[in-house]
């Protein structure tokens, strides 16, 4: 690491700090992270705000002494309770014993080959060297029931395959808090959870930061959240802090809910020719049934929304939809004949996890330009015009095309990901999750994107999302699943302002306010 100075401790009260600290691409070029500099005292909740791709995350990482592959260190310090993170002395010294981290998915920092008491008893174990079955279990229980989480034997012996979605991020909660770390690092620990399991999360984490007994550096994208826990927040921009303050606790403003804005008519309801249908859907994980007896009906143009709880059976439906997984017994018929210009295949999926469903090894270019090269016949010159032209669709420069996914942020490999699926020219774009790691602005550009793209290519949208919002103001129909089944179906404006079914009604209730929604075409869902 360049620009180091002997360790030392820090300045009296400060947990944490980072002086004019550095980060780029090892092979050169413009730095994700410039000159940034900041403090957290001890027992403060430091809260950090800025676009995806702004360097939110590589500076949240820099506390760890971890930086992605293929960028490097170039200038500055990072000091935690006066230790080094990036020497390796002082990174074992700090490490779940000083600060911990809780990252954008953490449900994947669980071991699936191990049961969750045995994880959470071997953290205790080496973070705060306790001796003897019995005192290791006795923390180990009192870990899970300070999360919420019941404590007996049978619930300790658990596999994380055998937990629901909330039960895994709050396993993953008690595993960061293991060894009792005086600094938590929250890399955006809420993002892609449905309305019900985040706010149980931002409680959950709000009561573990309540008592002043730690800090924390918060990344989120979500300004209320920031606003109510932090004592100072900072804004990134293009790597770069641009402002600071004592933040305002303030719900975001709604957007309009037909999409437009304010004063511009409603969207024009898309056409009504079917292009996907299915028909009493039954779908498995093994032994385990998921779906169960799931139709419905898709409109070339249109935009559906796929709702529901975590858990619920939405990303395996999504799945099957792209002839991804496999059905037990129904149906899933395409009727609009080849994709556009007799390229590609009908349906195409954007997946939730854009880390997997990216080749870490290939280069972005890479990505992009088998599917243009390979489904469309272009020159390579010709894909490589594309490439760009692509990239620009969903918000990013041509200057990613060289980096590979490990060398971008969360929201830049949604992005990347959304653009290799269009690369492909698909009639119907299943979306699984695509603004779940986006800030709000970047969000609302990639649905105006696929808002814009319905209407240039006839292209239908199956939207999956936590975001009832964002379903408010883009879908046309909405599809309510509970558990495998669709427990309610029909036009949004009747959807999400008068639910009939409770399970609706408790989405929108952690969702706060949604309104009229247009519309939409010929849909039909039981």
């Amino acid at each position: 690491m360049t620009g180091r100075v002997a360790v030392g401790p820090s300045d009296a009260g400060m947990l944490a700090e980072v002086r004019g600290l550095t980060v780029g691409p090892a092979a050169g070029g413009p730095p994700v992270l410039g000159d940034a500099s900041l403090a957290v005292p001890a027992g403060q909740v430091l809260g950090v705000v800025g676009r995806s791709g702004s360097g939110k995350s590589t500076l949240a990482h820099a506390l760890l002494g971890h930086v992605r592959p293929g960028l490097e260190v170039r200038t500055g310090t990072v000091r935690v309770a006066g230790l080094d993170p990036f020497d390796r002395e002082g990174s074992r010294r700090l490490r779940g014993k000083v600060v911990s981290f809780l990252g954008q998915d953490p449900a994947s920092s669980l071991n699936p080959a191990l049961r969750i008491g045995v994880q959470i008893a071997e953290a205790v174990r080496l973070r705060s060297m306790t001796a003897g079955r019995e005192n290791v279990r006795t923390q180990v229980a009192a870990l899970l029931q300070s999360v919420r989480l019941p404590a007996d034997r049978n619930f300790r012996r658990r596999l994380p395959r055998e937990l629901s979605g909330g039960q895994a991020q709050r396993v993953a909660l008690a595993l960061a808090l293991a060894g009792r770390p005086r600094l938590l690092v929250l890399d955006e620990p809420t993002s892609g959870l449905d309305p019900v399991l985040a706010d149980g999360m931002r409680g959950l984490l709000a009561e573990t930061l309540a008592d002043g007994s730690r800090a924390a550096l918060l990344v989120s994208h979500d300004p209320a959240w920031i606003g109510s826990v932090s004592d100072e927040v900072i804004r990134l921009e293009r790597g770069r802090i641009v402002g600071r303050g004592t933040p305002v606790a303030t719900r975001p403003a709604r957007p309009p809910v037909d999409g437009s804005s304010p004063g511009e008519a409603p969207r024009s309801p898309a056409a009504a020719s079917d292009v996907l249908l299915v028909r009493g859907l039954h779908a498995a994980h093994g032994p385990s049934a998921v779906l169960h007896d799931v139709s419905l009906t898709v409109s070339a143009r249109s935009c559906t929304a796929v709702v529901g709880a975590s858990g619920s059976g939405k990303t395996t439906l999504a799945r099957c939809l792209a002839g991804l997984h496999p059905k037990t017994a129904g149906s899933v018929e395409w009727r609009g004949g080849g994709a556009p210009r007799g390229r590609g295949v009908p349906v195409q999926l954007v997946a939730q996890d854009a880390r997997g469903a990216l080749n870490p090894r290939e280069s972005v270019a890479a990505a992009l330009m088998r599917p243009l090269r390979g489904v469309g016949g272009r020159s390579a010159r010709e894909a490589s015009e594309e490439a760009v032209r692509l990239l620009g669709l969903v918000g990013l420069d041509g200057d990613v095309l060289g980096r590979r996914p490990g060398e971008l942020s969360g929201g830049q490999r949604q992005r990347v990901a959304l653009a290799r699926t269009l690369a492909a020219g698909p009639r119907v774009l299943v979306c699984d999750e695509v603004t779940s790691a986006l800030d709000p602005e970047t969000a609302r550009r990639v649905l105006d994107l696929l808002d814009e793209l319905r209407g240039k290519l006839d292209l239908a949208v199956v939207m999956v999302t936590h975001d009832l919002v964002a379903a408010a103001s883009r879908a046309d129909q909405v599809v309510v699943l509970d558990e495998g089944r669709v427990v309610e179906a029909g036009r949004a404006d009747r959807v999400l302002v008068s639910p009939e079914h409770a399970v609706t009604r408790r989405l929108l209730a952690h969702a706060g306010p949604v309104v009229h929604t247009p519309v939409g075409p010929k849909f039909s869902a039981r």
